[in-house]
């Protein structure tokens, strides 16, 4: 998280933009950092590409413990927000990936419902009650140079499918998945890197 109230720099938005889908670990993913990974896009260009994986929790810090952190009064606060593990990349800074009825000047917006702000004010509206309706806290992010994503999703990789709000803030994570998979209608097990991408 950042105390900067920069504006986010916005990707240029392209036909071919994933900006706004999940993307969906195909269920030979060799990567172990991705196995069975659904991530969100909230970025995708010429650039490369970023998103938060949205089905992973982080073990060692809880949302209390954060706030302790940076200074923060959590006196008020539970353990209802999860911390997520949003990806390898800087895996010490915070993303808040939330719905569009809350909005700072340096947040992103992905899509019409979807917003991503990554300073220390969201996180103190969000102990104070005054946050987002619906949020998803992640520590880290996946990222992709250019055209790397494109690539990962040729080489049967990765499958992408649009999302809803549900499936993103849902905090069921265990059939998460399963359950991004099964809206293209496939039966995940019977995929293998042979099948071809959606």
């Amino acid at each position: 998280m950042t105390d900067s109230k920069t504006s986010a720099n916005n990707v240029e938005s392209s036909e071919n933009s994933l900006a706004g889908h999940l993307l969906v670990a195909m269920p030979n993913m060799s990567d172990p950092r991705f196995e069975r990974a659904v991530i969100y896009v909230c970025a995708h260009g010429e650039d490369g590409a970023m998103g938060l994986m949205i089905n992973k929790l982080v073990d060692q810090i809880t949302f209390p413990e954060m706030l302790e952190q940076l200074g923060i009064d959590n006196a008020d606060v539970s353990d209802q927000i999860r911390v997520h593990f949003g990806g390898p990349v800087e895996t010490g800074r915070g993303f808040v990936l939330h719905s569009t009825d809350y909005r700072q000047d340096s947040s992103m917006e992905v899509d019409s419902q979807i917003a991503l702000t990554a300073t220390v004010d969201i996180l103190r509206d969000m102990a104070g009650g005054q946050g987002p309706r619906r949020s998803l806290l992640a520590l880290g992010y996946a990222g992709w140079g250019p055209g790397q994503l494109d690539q990962e999703i040729q080489a049967n990789g990765w499958l992408h499918v649009d999302p809803d709000e549900q499936l993103i803030f849902d905090t069921d994570l265990e059939d998460k998945w399963q359950r991004a998979i099964g809206k293209l209608g496939f039966d995940p097990f019977s995929l293998t890197g042979h099948f071809g991408h959606a």
